[in-house]
């Protein structure tokens, strides 16, 4: 076995059980989703540093660009099914970490963050077809606009990046520590 292959036999293990269950349904689109993802990754990086929108990679509009490019380019790549699969084999994954106790994007996920990138999955789903001919410059300013037409879900936070309640009142840390159901707020994505 070369080494390429070997490492790509070792990430395969290193997956979760539902995204190993993902490439076993999708061989061929595999190589492609994770070029995409790893793409997104770093569209999403260089957008943090801009002032077009919040920065917040966590709950925020960052993360919400996240998803629905994410979605988006997936949808154009290896079509709308495949890529929708995929987004929920990731939130799947997502309700594991928390079972372990572990971080995705520097916090513990939970419920509401989840229905938070499902939504915003969709939304990108929406954005794009199968071998659209938009660019990805393109794509990037269309998401950036259905964010600030309030479009997608971000996690009400107050300027401190303090988690709040649909009431506006602050949820101590403590209060959210090992819970999956928690009382934080989804709201509009142009609500910052």
């Amino acid at each position: 076995m070369n080494v390429n292959a070997q490492s790509s036999f070792k990430s395969f293990f290193e997956l979760s059980p539902p995204k190993r269950t993902w490439v076993l349904f999708h061989p061929f689109k595999a190589k492609k989703s994770l070029a995409i993802s790893k793409e997104t990754n770093r569209v999403s990086d260089s957008i943090a540093k801009t002032i077009l929108l919040d920065g917040d990679k966590s709950g925020g509009q960052v993360d919400a660009f996240r998803h629905a490019y994410w979605m988006a380019r997936l949808h154009q790549e290896i079509g709308e099914k495949a890529a929708r699969s995929l987004g929920k084999a990731h939130e799947k994954e997502n309700y594991l970490t928390f079972k372990k106790n572990k971080l995705e994007d520097g916090v513990v996920p939970d419920e509401i963050s989840s229905e938070m990138d499902l939504h915003n999955n969709e939304q990108g789903l929406k954005l794009i077809s199968r071998n659209s001919g938009l660019t990805r410059k393109a794509l990037i300013y269309k998401i950036i606009n259905a964010i600030k037409k309030g479009e997608m879900k971000i996690i009400k936070k107050d300027k401190k990046g303090n988690f709040l309640t649909c009431e506006g009142k602050r949820i101590a840390k403590s209060q959210l520590k090992g819970k999956w159901k928690n009382n934080k707020c989804l709201t509009s994505s142009n609500n910052t």
